[in-house]
């Protein structure tokens, strides 16, 4: 496996536990609102794996 290959499992990883956050704060807005920051900032994070290499 390449290191491009771990990393984006990673991110994938913590996607799916930030959804997993997200479900389990239902009914507590703040906890609701970290849990959809964290799942966009793994978004974010995840773009450089889909821009076209240069």
């Amino acid at each position: 496996m390449t290191d491009n290959t771990i990393n984006f499992i990673g991110w994938i990883l913590f996607c799916v536990s930030a959804v997993g956050f997200i479900i389990a704060s239902v009914g507590s807005f703040w906890a609701m609102f970290g849990s959809v920051f964290f799942l966009l900032a793994c978004l974010i994070f995840m773009i450089p794996f889909f821009r076209p290499r240069k």
